[in-house]
């Protein structure tokens, strides 16, 4: 997203908004349709499609090709999944999509699908393709431009195709796959056994490119512009005359849509900063200073840490944690609403990957939704209660956070908040494994502290998507001043990432790592030892619980 100038909003057709994400609250026609089909990666095509600066929605497989005619997308990329063509229930597209005179570009089970339902076949591989694998160009052109030859693209693939259908020609090969990338040029269909939307496909963004603009002709109009001034005006024609009370967190999507939403309605915003006791050291009284002193903001104090930590009393599952606080959080909302209202809407910083994660990903072949096969609950949207008495705006809930702060850069927030770490709505109490106390959040606010202030101090807190410490439920015995001690372990965790939804651990210097070591060691009391998590997402997540 860039702060190019757009065209103006146009609303999206009555008869095709229903299948669009309800939440998404985006005026916005998508130029790119994404339809779904149980993929882990069916919202990373989504991701590489903005990165183009075009506009994409993920949307279900069962969609009809009448209601993809009613939204009029530019283009259209039929996702993986972990199906095979031939199962039973396997999932299928309405097969009018074909003859919509949309292009089409099928991702790997997309491909098999297409090649399918067109005449072609498709059968198990005799040998199947994991990993990478370097492509050999046919067909230089159209799809492949400035696709190199020899070029690595990410395979993930049992079946493949044996025979295509009437029309289709090869545009490339590997030394497994026959068919790794294929084309109707007259129907403007596509397909691809390979991933081009992962990182590990050198050449994929190309693909993507040439896909997006000289296949489907968008147009870069999804800037940072486009999308506030869209937003503001989603705002101001769902919220109308009403009062909107905002859950500030301090974090960069909260605080983004502090300024996004200051924007939109003025002083009928009022932040509502309710402090849990789980926050890190300092920074309660450095967030009222900010917005309500530096920016004029409205911002209301609330000190509840007595009431969270008594809520968590025995609570060792994560699960159970995540939605006790999010349940209390719209408690104190609702108690404290009355008192300062009426609201009638609660604003929230949830973001696309919050969505993602506490949906899941699988496919039920008979609607065509997701079904709840959950990775964790975010405190945003898996712990809202079912009785919740305010109604949710939550203008950022299609973005991914590399998208926010640039919003938030747009919008005039300082650096110092929008270049922050993402930092969990249920704070430290997620970083605390078992159960959470006031000596546990004493001991991993100081080990926090330390971590925070030699990243920086080393000059890469930037080059570091996340940067924390845990601490576990376990003791270890260690010996300091000739004294056997028996204390809790840290765990330092510090990852690298573009989006959030995948990372990989930062190789920090050692000398780093050993500062780091000693001084929580030294100044932390009740730690002896401190460990280096070393676990990429996946198969790990970022947070610990």
């Amino acid at each position: 997203m860039t702060a190019a100038p757009q065209k103006s909003p146009v609303d999206l057709p009555a008869d095709a908004s229903a299948r669009v994400d309800a939440a998404s609250q985006s005026s916005r026609h998508p130029a790119i349709v994404i339809l779904d089909f149980g993929s882990q990666y069916s919202e990373l095509i989504a991701r590489r499609v903005r990165e183009t600066e075009v506009f994409s929605l993920v949307m279900g497989y069962t969609t009809s090709a009448e209601e993809l005619r009613a939204i009029a997308p530019k283009g259209i990329v039929l996702s993986g999944g972990p199906s095979s063509v031939y199962e039973t229930g396997a999932p299928v597209c309405d097969p009018a999509i074909w003859e919509l005179g949309i292009p089409v570009l099928g991702v790997c089970y997309g491909m098999q699908l297409m090649v399918q339902q067109l005449g072609g076949s498709v059968v198990a591989a005799g040998r199947a393709e994991y990993g990478k694998a370097p492509l050999h160009v046919d067909d230089p052109i159209d799809l492949l431009t400035n696709v190199e030859q020899g070029s690595t693209m990410w395979m993930s693939h049992g079946d493949s195709v044996e025979r295509l259908p009437e029309g289709f020609v090869r545009l490339a090969h590997t030394d497994n796959t026959p068919e790794a990338a294929i084309a109707d040029h007259g129907r403007h269909l596509y397909g691809v056994q390979f991933h081009p939307e992962v990182v590990h496909s050198t050449c994929g963004m190309a693909l993507i490119r040439n896909f997006v603009y000289h296949i489907c002709g968008c147009e870069a109009d999804w800037t940072t512009a486009a999308f506030i001034e869209e937003a503001v005006a989603d705002v101001r024609a769902q919220v109308g005359d009403k009062r909107v009370l905002l859950a500030l967190s301090g974090g960069v999507d909260s605080s983004t849509l502090a300024f996004l939403l200051h924007k939109a309605i003025g002083d009928r915003l009022t932040c509502m900063f309710i402090d849990q006791g789980f926050m890190r050291k300092g920074e309660p009284e450095f967030l009222v200073e900010f917005f309500d002193q530096r920016f004029h903001i409205n911002v209301e104090y609330i000190n509840a840490r007595e009431r969270f930590i008594g809520k968590l009393h025995g609570v060792t599952d994560p699960e159970e944690k995540r939605k006790l606080i999010g349940t209390e959080f719209i408690r104190v909302f609702e108690e404290e609403s009355k008192r300062l209202g009426p609201f009638d809407y609660l604003a929230q910083g949830t973001l696309y990957p919050d969505v993602i994660e506490s949906a899941g990903t699988n496919i039920d072949p008979k609607t065509g939704e997701r079904v709840a096969v959950k990775i964790k609950s975010h405190h945003n949207v898996g712990g809202l209660p079912k009785d919740l008495q305010f109604k949710l705006v939550e203008p950022l809930r299609k973005l991914f956070k590399d998208e926010v702060r640039k919003v938030g850069r747009s919008l005039g927030l300082p650096e110092e908040i929008v270049g922050r770490h993402p930092f969990p709505g249920p704070g430290l109490a997620i970083r605390i494994l078992g159960e959470v106390t006031d000596e546990k959040l004493d001991i991993l606010r100081d080990a926090d502290l330390i971590v925070r202030e030699e990243i920086r101090d080393a000059g890469l807190y930037n080059a570091i998507w996340q940067a924390f410490a845990v601490l576990l439920p376990v003791r270890s015995v260690g010996v300091m001043g000739d004294k056997r001690t028996y204390a809790f372990p840290v765990v330092l965790r510090c990852v690298s990432s573009e989006d959030g939804m995948t990372a990989d651990w930062s190789r920090l210097p050692y000398d780093l790592l050993e500062t780091i070591s000693n001084r929580i060691v030294n100044e932390v009391k009740g730690v002896n030892r401190v460990v280096l998590d070393i676990t990429s997402k996946p198969p790990g997540t970022i947070e610990w619980e």
